[in-house]
C-alpha cells in the first residue's frame, strides 16, 4: 500500500521531469520509509540530479506521503 501511495506521489512529479528529458523510475519502499529511485534519461547524467530528488522528489513524496523518511537515487 505505501508503494502505491508512493507511485502515485511520483507522478505528480514525473511531468516536470519529462521535459527536460529525464525521468524517475521506483525501484523499492522499505519499512523504514526508505524510497529508492534510479533517475533515467536527461537526470541520469545531470549535474543538478541531486538537488532534483532532494528539493523536487523528495520534498513531493514527503508532503504527499508522511510516511516517507528519505529518497536514494540507485
Amino acid at each position: 500500500m505505501l508503494k502505491e501511495k508512493v507511485a502515485k506521489a511520483l507522478d505528480k512529479v514525473r511531468p516536470s521531469l519529462q521535459a527536460d528529458g529525464g525521468d524517475v523510475q521506483l525501484v523499492d519502499v522499505d519499512d523504514n520509509g526508505v524510497v529508492k529511485v534510479h533517475l533515467t534519461g536527461a537526470c541520469a547524467g545531470c549535474p543538478m540530479s541531486q538537488m532534483t530528488l532532494k528539493m523536487g522528489i523528495e520534498r513531493v513524496l514527503k508532503q504527499n506521503v508522511p510516511e516517507i523518511k528519505r529518497v536514494e537515487a540507485v
